[in-house]
């Protein structure tokens, strides 16, 4: 049985950061590659909407064009380096757009213990 040909060789792309880093600049061949797995790896997620996704994904680009300096050569796998920082990305822009206020906390509202209405109309958190 054949093996399914990955879409994006780690070889490849970790020799492409190689030369950029000794160009200082992405090339455009590695641009390319680290579009490519945002664009693959947010397919492993998913969204109710479509511009959720699209969101989340501009923020994992961004910060793969962002931080892609920090790769440090000496470890030669960069498709996990790449690919965990695309996750940190899309996490990042789904705490942007839905932020979660008082996480940890209940919220309650005007509780009665008469079944009328109280008139403090302050809320409370446990």
């Amino acid at each position: 049985m054949a093996r399914k040909k990955n879409y994006l060789n780690n070889k490849d792309l970790y020799n492409e950061l190689v030369k950029s880093k000794e160009l200082d600049k992405l090339t455009p061949t590695a641009e390319k590659m680290l579009v490519l797995l945002a664009e693959r790896t947010i397919n492993k997620l998913n969204y109710v909407n479509s511009d959720d996704r699209n969101d989340c994904l501009q923020f994992a680009l961004l910060d793969l064009l962002k931080y892609w300096r920090n790769f440090n050569p000496k470890y030669p796998n960069a498709f996990a380096y790449f690919t965990e920082i695309a996750k940190r990305g899309y996490a990042k822009g789904w705490n942007k757009i839905h932020p979660q206020k008082y996480k940890g906390t209940l919220s309650i509202d005007r509780i009665t213990t008469n079944g009328g209405s109280d008139d403090s109309g302050g809320m409370f958190n446990i």
